[in-house]
């Protein structure tokens, strides 16, 4: 089965979470101070099982300018990206922001939605698509999939699903080479220690393997794994994964 990681980017409050939630049914947002503000700190994680059999691991960052940080720890690790921009308030300054950083990190596909079409009439959704492609001229999404979507309806949920596929196709495998994963939560669990997540980058790690940490160079053993939020003996590039170290 090929897995791959998605990452959302956008602007705060346009919808990335909500977006998530309709298409996994996995709500992203973990802590309580994000359901109560309303806005994603932390990375949020989710999957999503393509028709063809690709599992997607969806990387939820947070659209706040405060949070950057933990935007770009979370794209790290991606093979693809979905802007998402709110057809109502169309492009703002986390939009160019989030866009540049991804282009600084190499990624070379993606795929925008354009959400909250609920909100506008058809003339102004029609306004925003030309913006939207407009301001992307130039950059890895132009002549990428823009699909218009609502998470309150569900309008457009089949057409990006169908686009998420596509480019999910036209994404090269990763390197078979040497395990490297790419950490961006450690976290102790009382009875079981240290966790770790993020994408597998290349290789793959067993249960019982040595693994070493860098940058300081420390070495641990693999007690267990989970990928996708179930234990598995082994992870493999491409899969968001918690090593217990």
């Amino acid at each position: 089965m090929k897995s791959l990681v998605m990452g959302t980017a956008g602007h705060i409050d346009h919808g990335k979470s909500a977006l998530v939630k309709a298409l996994t049914g996995i709500d992203p947002d973990r802590l309580k101070e994000e359901k109560r503000r309303g806005i994603t700190i932390e990375l949020g994680f989710a999957h999503l099982d393509l028709p063809d059999g690709t599992r997607i691991g969806i990387v939820d960052v947070p659209g706040h300018e405060k949070f950057v940080r933990t935007m770009v720890a979370g794209a790290g690790g991606i093979d693809f990206v979905l802007l998402v921009i709110a057809a109502d308030e169309g492009i703002m300054p986390q939009t160019r922001e989030h866009l540049e950083i991804c282009r600084l990190l190499g990624i070379e596909h993606g795929l925008i939605a354009l959400t909250k079409i609920d909100l506008v009439d058809r003339e102004l959704l029609e306004l925003a698509k030309e913006e939207v492609a407009d301001y992307v001229r130039g950059s890895f999404l132009e002549g990428a999939p823009l699909v218009p979507f609502s998470a309150v309806t569900l309008e457009g949920k089949d057409e990006l699903i169908s686009a998420i596929s596509e480019v999910a196709g036209r994404v090269p495998d990763r390197s078979p080479g040497p395990f490297r994963l790419n950490v961006d939560r450690v976290f102790t669990i009382k009875g079981f220690g240290t966790v770790v997540t993020g994408t597998t980058l290349a290789g793959s790690a067993a249960v019982g393997d040595e693994v070493m940490i860098y940058p300081p160079r420390l070495t641990a053993k693999v007690r267990g794994i989970q990928v996708h939020g179930e234990s598995v003996e082994r992870a493999t590039a491409g899969q968001r994964t918690a090593l217990n170290l």
